[in-house]
């Protein structure tokens, strides 16, 4: 919320914080705009009329809500709650006759735990009440609005929320109609009618919002800063100084409701910052490249990343560099024209130092606003005053920078719980704050949320002829299976290896560590042809089109380093165009042989997987059963265009998958194709069995915040359409299953007088579930450092009628069956092959795979 947008609402002119400048105007807007942000106020005429459109509600108005229809919609920047657009009107759970009474199971043993949740408390028949608010004669400045209507403030009280047409009260007024009058600076008398329309109950979507903004109020009284949807310290930060790193702090909040009570679900963020601008890494690429490469070089660098603008604390993303551009040009800033150095320099006392510095464009998206407003933007940026935020690929490879960062970033259960209460009891020890809550007589809980879950007995692992239990403390059985032969795996008696000259030691060390731990594992590995290629891109391709043919089962590349040209080559000629699956392994990796067998036995175990070999299974008690997993990739190098994935299995044991890629126009996160791939998958699980499977469960995996009524209403529609396809009669049960990790939520278990993680298997369905739908928390990892995170699955369409204990029960089975990794994964296996499919083509492919690899696991 700038001050401007401030001001505007209490009708007291405070000053013009501007967001950025140089951002393109909108007809009513003759200053430059916020980016994003509520739209400026338009030009008074006469009596504060406006001669443009009405403006966006700001920090007063809670909520912007049309006459008659009491629908809530947050404006300001960064306001939604994560999660919360998606949850208004999507009731799934009452179309449910099986869980419409309840929806927990009851398999494993108990287990007390606590979350990172406080309940609201507040005063008793908490009642929040709406006005229509009417002038006579009409007042079109919300400005003026506002401050003749606050004059009131005997009759209105201190707590009130006014968004120029609608006022928020805590307490009733006397009469359902109240009469007042203000008069204008001009003497004009101006009559207005308070009108009560509705008595909206705590639980209202429209309270839930106003929550929300009451808690962002509190978080700015404490002095934190939002960047984004969070909240950050900046006055607590941590300095990195080896690595030019600073670390704010901060929280994630949201109030929403659930089974029995309103909560505030909070969770520590951190905001990773660079010491480093803009300008001064321009400054050194300059230096390491030449001026005729420089524009080139400089724009594929920093086009893409998000900076952060101090003067604000506000991020933006860097699309284009605006090279003819300097802080000496002007933009205009009302009827007259300011430069980018004097606006910094009055807005903010900020001096720019180097007056020949291009400058960074900023493609501000479309705000909510008025019909008929232009949207914003573009914005320009001044390198000099932009701080590089995240970490680049070559940070994140370094042990030493990632260990410093982790140090202070993955806390474990005892440090994040321990921050979480301090946090709630700044509400209460900072007096602004506590007042703010007093007077909508609201409060929170001082403890975290108490509550059971239950812990999932132990699933065995079914490999080969035997069957055995793991570590559960570990999630992990990669000690377990050593020596023991796999389900299955196809000989491998034609395939290749490709290495370099300098290579060659490193390839004959692989070749004979492949052979000794495979033949163990029950995977017949012939010795390959051996193919040498000149270091170059042209003569790698060239050599796999003189080598590979039409029989060739396998082909591995041991590349000299990890560049991602030549590996997205090796993979579109291989993937695409001559069908093969292939295994690249960077020669860093082989290089070392006290790890080598672990390497080798990994690559062995990838290699059979490729070529429809199968690993392990668990029990799956459900018969003609086809587990189906979706998930999405935006690929950035083809505009941001969306690659959407299906992953099927094929057999009763989980272990042999259809997979197929749909390419979707830019930014479309649900797939369009869906009902094509489906189809496809039915038909081949019809080839693979000689019947169709009776029991359909579809995993829905990266749904974003806002997206849920899209899953509910169109691609369930889809699945359906698909079925119906093969044939009028064929009537399958399904089960449609959204899941989500990008959550908030973390449990914490008391094991040995120790807040600790929950053990791997726990399940939570009570307590901080939603009532309007049928969903529940697992926890399948194990993890050695910080805290770990619970995986969401909604359960948005049932026919199947399966209790929820074996829904639960089938979803933790399937986090057991991802052949890349010898453990429990965080989410069901097919959710984590569509996903390494989407990415594959997404980031090498650019294209569809070729067909004749729908049937293999050929993107591991």
């Amino acid at each position: 919320m700038t001050g401007r947008a401030r001001a505007r609402s209490r009708g007291r002119a405070r000053g013009q914080e501007i967001a950025v400048p140089g951002a393109s105007q909108s007809r009513e807007t003759p200053q430059p705009a916020p980016a994003p942000g509520p739209s400026a106020e338009g030009e008074l005429a006469g009596r504060g009329r406006q001669k443009g459109a009405a403006v966006p509600f700001t920090e007063e108005a809670v909520v912007q809500i049309s006459a008659g229809v009491h629908k809530g919609k947050l404006g300001e920047r960064g306001g939604r709650p994560r999660g919360f657009k998606e949850n208004t009107g999507v009731n799934t759970r009452q179309a449910m006759e099986h869980v419409k009474y309840s929806k927990a199971g009851t398999s494993g043993r108990l287990i007390q735990l606590s979350a990172n949740y406080f309940r609201i408390t507040s005063r008793p028949q908490w009642v929040l009440y709406q006005y229509h608010v009417d002038f006579n004669p009409p007042m079109e400045s919300r400005r003026l609005r506002s401050a003749l209507l606050f004059h009131h403030e005997e009759v209105l009280g201190s707590a009130r929320s006014f968004d120029g047409t609608l006022l928020f009260l805590p307490n009733r007024l006397p009469n359902k109609e109240t009469v007042l009058c203000s008069t204008t600076r001009n003497g004009e008398m101006v009559q207005i009618t308070l009108t009560l329309t509705n008595e909206l109950l705590p639980t209202s979507p429209v309270c839930m919002q106003f929550y929300n903004i009451i808690l962002r109020r509190i978080l700015r009284i404490l002095n934190m800063q939002q960047i984004g949807r969070n909240y950050y310290n900046p006055k607590d930060c941590l300095n990195i100084p080896q690595h030019r790193l600073t670390i704010w702090p901060g929280y994630a909040t949201t109030i929403l409701a659930y089974e029995s009570s309103i909560m505030m679900c909070t969770d520590i963020s951190h905001k990773v910052l660079r010491s480093e601008t803009v300008l001064d890494f321009m400054v050194t690429l300059r230096q390491q490249c030449s001026s005729q490469h420089f524009p080139e070089i400089c724009t594929k660098e920093l086009v893409g990343l998000i900076v952060l603008t101090k003067y604000n604390n506000k991020t933006y993303r860097i699309d284009d560099i605006a090279w003819d551009h300097t802080p000496n040009n002007t933009f205009k800033r009302g009827d007259t024209d300011i430069s980018f150095k004097n606006y910094y320099k009055t807005q903010y006392n900020l001096d720019i130092t180097e007056g020949n510095q291009v400058l960074l464009v900023s493609h501000v998206k479309k705000t909510t606003g008025p019909p008929g407003t232009a949207p914003p933007g573009p914005a320009l940026l001044v390198p000099e005053l932009c701080y590089l935020t995240g970490l680049t690929d070559k940070m994140r490879s370094d042990f030493g920078i990632m260990k410093d960062l982790s140090s202070h970033t993955r806390l474990n259960p005892q440090q994040r719980e321990e921050r979480l209460n301090r946090f709630v009891a700044t509400f209460q020890k900072n007096t602004d704050a506590r007042a703010e809550m007093d007077k909508w007589g609201l409060g929170f809980d001082k403890q975290l949320l108490s509550l059971t879950g239950r812990i999932l007995p132990v699933e065995r692992i079914l490999q080969g002829p035997r069957s055995y239990e793991y570590d559960p403390s570990t999630a992990d059985w990669s000690r377990e299976m050593r020596g023991l032969p796999i389900i299955c795996s196809p000989p491998l008696d034609n395939w290749l290896l490709l290495f370099t000259r300098r290579n060659g030691n490193e390839a004959q060390n692989f070749l004979h560590t492949l052979n000794r731990v495979s033949a163990p594992m029950g995977i017949r590995i012939s010795r390959p042809m051996m193919c040498e290629y000149m270091d170059q891109q042209e003569a790698l391709l060239r050599c796999l089109r003189q080598n590979v043919g039409s029989d060739t089962q396998m082909v591995v590349v041991i590349l000299p380093t990890n560049r991602k040209d030549k590996y997205d080559s090796v993979k579109k000629y291989l993937c695409v165009d001559c069908p093969t699956p292939s295994q690249c392994i960077v020669s860093r990796t082989i290089s070392r042989q006290q790890a080598l067998m672990t390497v080798a036995t990994k690559v062995a175990l990838q290699m059979a997987c490729k070529i429809g070999g199968e690993l392990w299974s668990v029990e799956i008690p459900l018969k003609q059963l086809m587990i189906v997993g979706i998930d999405c990739y935006h690929d950035i190098a083809a505009g941001k265009r969306s690659i959407g994935a299906l992953v099927a299995s094929l057999n009763q044991g989980m272990t042999r998958w259809f997979s197929k890629c749909v390419l979707q126009q830019k930014g479309q996160e649900i797939m369009d194709g869906l009902k094509m791939a489906l189809n496809g998958a039915l038909k081949d699980y019809l080839r693979f069995n000689h019947c169709l499977p009776s029991r359909i469960i579809v995993y829905r995996d990266g749904v974003g915040d806002g997206q849920l009524s899209s899953v509910v209403n169109f691609e369930v529609a889809q699945i359906l359409d698909s079925i119906k396809s093969i044939g009028e009669d064929y009537a399958p049960k399904l089960s449609v299953v959204v899941v989500k990790k990008r959550i908030s939520s973390r449990f914490f278990a008391y094991i040995n007088g120790r807040v600790s993680n929950p053990p791997p298997g726990t399940v939570v369905d009570t307590e901080v579930t939603r009532p309007e739908w049928y969903d529940f928390y697992i926890v399948s990892q194990a993890v050695r450092m910080g805290s770990v995170a619970p995986t969401h699955y909604n359960v948005v369409y049932d026919t199947s009628g399966l209790k929820p204990d074996h829904m639960q029960r089938l979803t933790y089975k399937l986090c057991h069956m991802y052949f890349n990794w010898q453990g429990i994964i965080r989410v069901p296996a097919p959710c984590q092959y569509a996903h390494k499919l989407a990415f594959l083509v997404g980031q090498s492919l650019h294209r569809e795979p070729n067909i004749h690899l729908d049937d293999l696991l050929f993107y591991l």
